[in-house]
């Protein structure tokens, strides 16, 4: 038998929407997906900024951070990659409750596990964001060197090498880090995410 019947949900004074005429602007989760390399953390980091110099309240989740804490203990199986994303979706939640504007920059492979995510906050309060981008080109960016371990065997379970990315088929905005400059990628994310915050 499940404890998760004894757990009772406390219903405070403060709520969303208060906390979101405090900031003066909505919360809400813009999620960025894409390969290794493609750009996620770049654009998120760029888009932070801008919205920060606007007065908006912001925080970013980011792939490896998360990793070096929160979910220091998964691995990369499937099963690890969608606890992952759970965690993220939960933590993300809770921000986005607290009004805050927030950016998760997560490969996030699977649609189901970005769908996860967005039923956990609402349609209404998330953005995905995809970032195109051939493997040729994140491969030419890969700093780190992890596209050379997994094709030499050393990383299993790589997306876009040993593990497959599914792409998203209705993301609300996408991007070509392949084709388009970082500025302009920015451009066509701003536009969609000035009218989402009103």
């Amino acid at each position: 038998m499940s404890d998760q019947k004894f757990i009772i949900p406390h219903n405070f004074a403060i709520s969303k929407k208060d906390r979101e005429e405090l900031n003066t602007h909505k919360g809400i989760l813009i999620w960025f997906t894409g390969i290794s390399g493609s750009g996620k953390s770049t654009l998120a980091g760029m888009l932070e900024y801008v919205l920060h110099r606007k007065g908006i309240h912001t925080y970013i989740l980011d792939g490896d951070n998360v990793r070096s804490g929160l979910n220091k203990d998964l691995d990369f199986s499937d099963e690890g990659r969608v606890e992952n994303i759970r965690r993220i979706a939960e933590v993300a939640n809770l921000l986005v409750d607290a009004g805050l504007v927030v950016m998760a920059s997560f490969i996030s492979p699977f649609r189901s596990e970005r769908a996860l995510a967005r039923d956990l906050v609402g349609k209404e309060n998330f953005v995905e964001i995809f970032v195109d981008c051939n493997l040729e080109t994140a491969e030419g960016r890969d700093v780190k060197g992890l596209y050379k371990k997994a094709r030499a065997g050393i990383i299993p379970n790589f997306t876009g090498i040993s593990s497959p990315y599914e792409r998203p088929e209705n993301a609300d905005v996408m991007v070509n880090s392949s084709t388009e400059t970082k500025e302009e990628s920015l451009t066509k994310i701003m536009a969609l995410i000035d009218s989402r915050l009103k």
